[in-house]
């Protein structure tokens, strides 16, 4: 099969080269190609899932890694992001909805009494170039209320974070809320911040203590 294709200009593109233009959009921080190259994927016929996952989601893999072996520093990540849902918002919704209704469902929320929430957006940034569907829940959010999405959204993964010790205990009070309303059997519960630990999680009951951003996409994935 013929993965070029041309676009009216006459000029031969390859499919690869379009996924390489995204990936790079993404690693370089170009929004603005971001944006051009989703649209030419569309454009040209690239099945919008290929062009996220062997694209998109590729370049943001690169620049999880190099974070998580401090090769880059959070402000790239960040901008990163921005260009990652740039060609997100113009490729997702292309995708037929019974492609999506595959996807796991995942939330991210800081606890109640933290507002810090930079690492909730990376992790939020990964996991959904990882393939997730993910509702943000926001930072500051009420324990209650997090149990209550989950049940209602139907949520597969619960990623909570925070970056205060006094808050940590809302972590346990929310997977207790969890097994009162059904929903911790079918709800995978992840934790992270710089006051958890692996210890942590297992006294609390979590699944995981995630290292950051890209070991809780990798051990997610390799459940």
């Amino acid at each position: 099969m013929d993965e070029s294709i041309t676009p009216k200009g006459g000029k031969r593109i390859s499919k690869e080269q379009i996924l390489e233009d995204l990936a790079n959009a993404v690693i370089n921080c170009k929004a603005d190609q971001a944006k051009a190259a989703a649209e030419q994927a569309l454009a040209e016929g690239v099945n919008p899932v290929e062009a996220i996952n062997e694209g998109l989601v590729k370049g943001m893999s690169v620049v999880g890694e190099r974070y998580a072996a401090h090769q880059v520093y959070l402000p790239q990540v960040l901008v990163s992001s921005k260009c990652l849902y740039a060609g997100l918002d113009i490729l997702i919704p292309a995708i037929p909805k019974d492609d999506l209704a595959n996807s796991k469902k995942a939330a991210t929320v800081v606890v109640e009494g933290d507002v810090h929430d930079i690492g909730k957006n990376i992790v939020k940034t990964m996991l959904t170039a990882g393939g997730f569907v993910v509702t943000d829940l926001g930072k500051d959010v009420p324990s209650a209320d997090v149990a209550a999405k989950v049940q209602e959204a139907g949520i597969d993964v619960l990623c909570m974070s925070t970056l205060m010790t006094p808050t940590m205990d809302r972590m346990p009070e929310i997977i207790d809320l969890l097994k009162e309303n059904g929903t911790r059997s079918s709800c995978t519960v992840t934790i992270g911040g710089p006051p958890t630990s692996p210890n942590f999680a297992t006294e609390i009951g979590a699944d995981h203590r995630d290292n950051n951003a890209q070991d809780c996409v990798n051990w997610l994935k390799a459940m």
